[in-house]
């Protein structure tokens, strides 16, 4: 594969995780009495179970190419990326509302981007730095206009929307923990597939979330009879939609875009978690939403062109 069809591959496969990713920012909406422990519990114990089932033929193989440290790494991506990623992230949707737990979590392909810069042979900073300044710029309209607009409750404290908002921060250093570290070891293990790696990620993920069970049962509390059908429905529909699938596009654009690139693909999470959570409040963008998300396809773009004397480079070292 050549340097630019890898990078239209990744930048593809970024898109489709950022579409799969969005929505778990309207999972908790869809059961908002269940508690972050129970959210997370379901949707990784039904991950974990699915992605047991798709790998189960290959597992002989692929256990005889991980050593302990491949394992270890396993475990706190597991951690990082997904459990406790999750359960911050349901705690900042509960209590600062969607707008405001996307605005900062998608101030991710900032940190890692910048975080990229660390590479061997990245771009300059006067070329990457625009558009991660345009990404970031984007972000803060969106920001600004999700508060005018009031999405943030309007019977919520200031106390509680601290917590949401302490929360989605929290999320967002995890988030760029995960998206690094996993980088880094897609790099690494090229025996193994993108497709095979999330679901080994997966069975690590849905054996250490029967440890959220006991808090899940303490934190129950009363529930309506409808309950149990809302609540495994969207725990099996984001598990597959966004843990299996998603987490698959993701690793395979992690194989083929290099850290300062692959940083800004995670704007994509961002537009689709407004675009759903636009559907579900039954209105269209106003005019600095329209602008934030046009400066994001931008960011992208740019992004993408900065990266091609790289990959000439690139390239020609291969040779």
């Amino acid at each position: 594969m050549t340097v630019s069809s890898a990078r239209f591959w990744g930048v593809l496969s970024g898109l489709g995780a950022g579409a799969m990713w969005g929505l778990v920012f309207l999972a908790p909406k869809f059961v908002p009495e269940a508690s972050p422990f129970l959210m997370s519990a379901g949707r990784y114990i039904a991950y974990g179970l699915i992605a047991a089932l798709l790998v189960a033929p290959r597992w002989k193989r692929l256990v005889g190419l991980l050593d302990r440290k491949t394992w270890w790494a396993l475990i706190w991506l597991s951690l990082c990326g997904n459990i406790i990623y999750y359960l911050f992230l349901v705690v900042s949707v509960h209590y600062a509302g969607v707008a405001a737990s996307a605005l900062i979590v998608g101030a991710v392909p900032v940190v890692v981007a910048l975080w990229g810069l660390r590479d061997k042979n990245p771009p300059p900073l006067w070329k990457v730095g625009p558009p991660i300044a345009v990404a970031a710029l984007a972000i803060v309209l969106i920001g600004y206009e999700s508060v005018t607009r009031g999405k943030l409750a309007a019977d919520a404290s200031g106390f509680s929307v601290a917590i949401g908002l302490i929360a989605a921060l929290i999320a967002l250093v995890l988030w760029t923990a995960y998206a690094v570290g996993n980088s880094r070891w897609m790099t690494k293990l090229t025996a193994v597939s993108s497709h095979d790696w999330s679901l080994l990620i997966g069975v690590v993920t849905g054996a250490l979330s029967l440890f959220l069970v006991p808090m899940a049962i303490l934190t129950m509390g009363d529930l309506p009879a409808n309950f149990w059908p809302r609540f495994l429905l969207v725990s099996v529909g984001v598990a597959i939609m966004a843990s299996v699938v998603g987490n698959a596009f993701w690793n395979r654009a992690s194989r083929l875009l290099p850290l300062t690139m692959l940083g800004q693909m995670i704007v994509f999470e961002t537009l689709f978690a407004f675009l759903y959570g636009f559907i579900w409040e039954q209105r269209g963008p106003t005019v600095i939403e329209i602008i934030s998300m046009i400066l994001m396809v931008i960011s992208v773009i740019w992004c993408v062109r900065a990266h091609r004397p790289v990959a000439v480079v690139e390239r020609d070292a291969e040779h």
